[in-house]
């Protein structure tokens, strides 16, 4: 069984390539301590690899059992020296398989998939206007989203709104065979948007910080298979609270409701002009020690 984004749709997916390769946002931006989220260590996955590394925050109220599994994986040690064996340009990233084949996982169980999840109010939604069709924005500063709007929230038992991720530059994505649980241990970083997994994979964190790390990684030579004849590797990977503190990681998030966050949107939105979507919108971040 092949675990890994479905190969016979390579080819297509290659076809929808941004016409401008993602920035992220590491900034200096003036901005109050308020307009400011510091990212939980327990969520704060580090990903250190042969090319450098790799910071990313894993987003439980996507997808609460996938995010348990990274954080059990990574704190076992079972990461540790895997291959980044599948990696296509403009496309992803894919990795967390101990043959190194695609065709490996853990001893755990395979995942039910999370392929959406239920939004509240908490969950710490802002809406970008005009980013593409629905309703679209960022779960906790990081995560790009469509959901349905709030209003809905009023007429739902549970007083929260469907929503789903959304397969970004930088967003974090479970690897799976044809069953859609049959996830298990291999993960996949995006370098592209791919509209096409929307909705059909689980998106369920963000890279943030070393994305340009990640678009450093040895490709494959083929452009739908994507096998890597020498591939990278990820030295080290645990999750930031597992890491002693003088080690650890220091990542703050900008609030996407903010006034200097607003600008960076408007920004953006001048610069990509009718082609705007959620996509160009990186998250702004800053990382302290570790």
């Amino acid at each position: 069984m092949r675990l890994g984004v479905i190969a016979a749709a390579a080819a297509a997916l290659l076809a929808s390539v941004s016409a401008q390769a993602p920035v992220q946002a590491q900034s200096q931006v003036q901005a109050p301590a308020s307009d400011w989220r510091a990212v939980a260590p327990e969520n704060l996955l580090v990903i250190d690899t042969s090319k450098g590394r790799i910071l990313v925050e894993l987003m439980p109220v996507a997808a609460p059992a996938h995010a348990e599994r990274i954080r059990t994986l990574a704190n076992q040690g079972f990461y540790d020296g895997l291959k980044f064996h599948r990696v296509i340009p403009d496309f992803m990233a894919q990795t967390g398989d101990p043959q190194g084949t695609g065709e490996g996982g853990s001893e755990l169980p395979d995942l039910k998939a999370e392929f959406s999840f239920r939004r509240g109010r908490d969950a710490g939604f802002v809406a970008v206007p005009n980013a593409g069709q629905g309703v679209r924005g960022l779960v906790g500063g990081i995560l790009p989203v469509e959901t349905q709007p709030d209003a809905q929230m009023m007429v739902t038992a549970d007083f929260k709104v469907g929503a789903h991720g959304l397969f970004c530059p930088g967003v974090l994505g479970m690897a799976r065979a044809g069953s859609p649980d049959s996830a298990n241990s291999q993960f996949f970083l995006m370098m592209g948007d791919r509209d096409q997994l929307n909705g059909v994979y689980t998106a369920f964190g963000r890279v943030v910080s070393g994305l340009d790390v990640v678009n450093k990684l040895n490709k494959g030579s083929d452009a739908e298979d994507g096998k890597v004849a020498n591939p990278d590797v990820m030295t080290k990977v645990r999750m930031a609270s597992a890491l002693p503190e003088s080690e650890r990681p220091t990542v703050r998030v900008l609030n996407p409701a903010s006034a200097a966050f607003a600008e960076r949107i408007a920004a953006t939105r001048t610069a990509r002009g009718g082609g705007f979507t959620i996509c160009d919108v990186q998250p702004v971040t800053e990382v302290v020690g570790g």
